[in-house]
């Protein structure tokens, strides 16, 4: 239900946070329109809630804002439904698509007062686009450099009162003078199994799609704690069930659906189950260096660090440490093997910190 407009390598895993071009297309439909609609992050609507309707009392335009978090959270979700509280349209639009500061003037220019302006991956927006947008920022107004060399003159351009929404996966990347320039910054939170299952109650509803409660269950366990992942998800159990049995979705479809797609209980997929079996079957548990780890995988060293490591550190199952790669003590248990001595002399203390 909630939702970025991003796209990397994960995309192409059923448990990858990024959209494809089919979870685009059924996004839309399922975009809640309104903060009342939105499920979870509780703090950030709260906070966002006054910030709005405290500009609505006002008669101005909202503070700019900052949405940081992984993909798949609702950061474009929230900037859509920014611009519907407010009443205005609404401009989306990309760091990477902003080369230049040509491009930047462009879009600023052609801004109606109030509107909100979505800026998507913000981080990656080039360095001179990004000085242009100090100014618009603070001052509603950015300088158009006519001509080159000697000749050059600066034309000021005053623009109407605008929003800009900036979302960006990596929030320590932004230089903090564009920082400071949000009125309003938001972390987005991994979500609870209990809130994924509400997402997916809504957007089954939405899709015409029967489950139960315990289906739901089943299905919010193996979503990275990720909304996107989820409707993803339900719609993969949605097609075996209509394929393999009546439509309805319990429980044990959908653990037999997502078996077949290779997710398990904690949502592990293929590639991160061979690196926590490489890790574990062929070097005993590390620590293993990251090349090494990526050869014995069959996969590039990129993919292993940036689209596998994530989850499995943040489930605990991985460390990465001064000496190399190091397997927990949940990775053995999960997946069902014995470690041997030297993997737990110590409680583990010794591998996982490297002294």
């Amino acid at each position: 239900m909630n939702w970025d407009d991003t796209t990397d390598t994960s995309a192409e895993r059923l448990v990858g946070a990024s959209a494809d071009r089919e979870d685009q297309a059924v996004e839309a439909a399922l975009r809640p329109k309104d903060l009342g609609e939105f499920i979870g992050q509780e703090k950030v609507r709260e906070q966002l809630d006054l910030v709005l309707r405290a500009a609505r009392a006002r008669g101005a335009t909202a503070d700019h804002v900052l949405l940081s978090g992984a993909p798949g959270l609702g950061k474009t979700t929230l900037s859509m439904i920014i611009a519907a509280e407010m009443g205005a349209p609404i401009r989306i639009t990309s760091g990477p698509a902003i080369q230049h500061a040509g491009d930047l003037a462009a879009i600023l220019s052609s801004l109606q007062e109030g509107e909100v302006l979505f800026l998507d991956e913000i981080h990656r927006m080039s360095r001179p686009a990004e000085e242009m947008l100090y100014m618009a920022m603070e001052d509603f107004r950015v300088d158009v450099i006519v001509g080159k060399g000697p000749g050059a003159t600066a034309i000021p351009l005053e623009l109407p009162p605008f929003t800009l929404v900036g979302a960006t996966t990596r929030a320590g990347l932004l230089p903090p003078p564009l920082r400071d320039r949000f009125g309003f910054t938001a972390h987005m939170e991994f979500y609870e199994p209990a809130e994924l299952e509400r997402v997916i109650h809504r957007s089954a509803n939405l899709l015409d799609v029967e489950i139960q409660a315990d289906g739901a269950a089943e299905i919010a366990g193996r979503s990275r704690g990720t909304p996107r992942i989820a409707n993803r998800l339900l719609r993969r159990v949605r097609d075996y069930a209509q394929v393999k049995a009546d439509g309805l979705i319990t429980q044990d479809i959908a653990a037999a659906a997502l078996a077949v797609y290779e997710v398990d209980a904690r949502g592990l997929d293929r590639l991160d189950r061979g690196v926590l079996e490489a890790l574990l079957k062929l070097f005993g548990g590390g620590p293993v260096g990251l090349s090494t780890l990526a050869v014995a995988v069959g996969e590039e060293r990129e993919t292993v660090e940036e689209v596998a490591e994530p989850f499995l550190v943040r489930e605990g199952l991985l460390a990465r440490t001064p000496r190399g790669r190091v397997a927990t003590p949940a990775a053995w248990a999960h997946l069902g093997l014995t470690p041997p001595r030297s993997a737990t002399a110590g409680n583990g203390q010794q591998d996982l910190f490297g002294t």
